[in-house]
């Protein structure tokens, strides 16, 4: 049987004049996307293992704001940031870890110019922190010696220029970690951002979530990892477009870490 784990929003906490270590910001995809909330729950799991003390906002958490600014709505952006400011400064909050690139560039990057200023992690660098600090060990399980590529996600990698967390998390799988040709600064986009996640794709030769996806398996690997709600949904539709799904598993980097404590 699943274990159970009790995840109390910042306003229960704060009606018992408690504080979270971090707060949880689990955004769109990990709230409502099905496959996406797999991800959350692997990232809760690991930081009630480290014994982290972290709250959600729940019903309070609203949408960052990030798909509405890149398709040019630049006032629904505005509205949707300055709600989620207020709250946020309303709880005091100052810390925040996500599991989106997407949300942690908006949070960390854009919110400030409208009055919300916080320390923003993504959750490969927050788990990279409870490694370093050894509050979190990981065994490699049933990925031990396996063959993983590492997708790097835009607003993580070129944006944010994060490159090396992501990386040293899935370190701890003992996995043979590969890598594509287009990775690091280099890394090709799985053609989901600029919040082309929402509409179909444009006329070309070749969509760009199955050239990337392409790309990735010409590595011949057992596992695709991600740390994007976004990539990890534009590489899987690849990933069965190529007919691969059963060999080849699409993981977040919480996911994969969370299935080898399980092994």
């Amino acid at each position: 049987m699943a274990q159970l784990i009790n995840i109390p929003t910042l306003a229960e906490l704060t009606s018992r004049n408690e504080k979270p270590d971090v707060l949880f910001w689990v955004g769109c995809a990990g709230s409502f996307d099905d496959r996406a909330k797999k991800i959350t729950k692997a990232f809760a799991k690991l930081l009630h293992r480290a014994k982290v003390k972290f709250a959600v906002l729940g019903a309070e958490e609203s949408c960052s704001g990030d798909p509405a600014r890149r398709a040019g709505n630049e006032f629904l952006y505005q509205m949707q940031a300055l709600a989620n400011i207020e709250t946020l400064n309303g709880y005091e909050v100052q810390r925040i870890v996500t599991a989106c690139p997407h949300c942690f560039n908006t949070l960390k990057n854009e919110y400030p110019e409208l009055g919300g200023k916080y320390e923003v992690f993504h959750h490969t660098q927050y788990l990279k922190t409870l490694l370093d600090e050894g509050k979190l060990k990981i065994e490699g399980g049933s990925f031990k010696g396996k063959r993983v590529v590492f997708h790097d996600p835009c607003y993580l990698g070129r944006v944010n220029g994060e490159y090396e967390a992501p990386r040293k998390v899935l370190s701890q799988l003992e996995s043979e970690l590969i890598e594509m040709k287009r990775c690091k600064q280099k890394g090709l986009c799985c053609g989901a951002g600029g919040s082309q996640m929402f509409k179909e794709p444009e006329k070309g030769k070749k969509d760009i979530n199955l050239e990337r996806s392409e790309e990735a398996l010409s590595t011949k690997p057992q596992i695709i990892a991600t740390g994007c709600p976004f990539c990890n949904t534009m590489i899987s539709d690849g990933v069965k477009h190529f007919n691969k799904d059963a060999e080849v598993k699409v993981l977040d980097i919480a996911e994969a870490i969370s299935l080898a404590d399980d092994l």
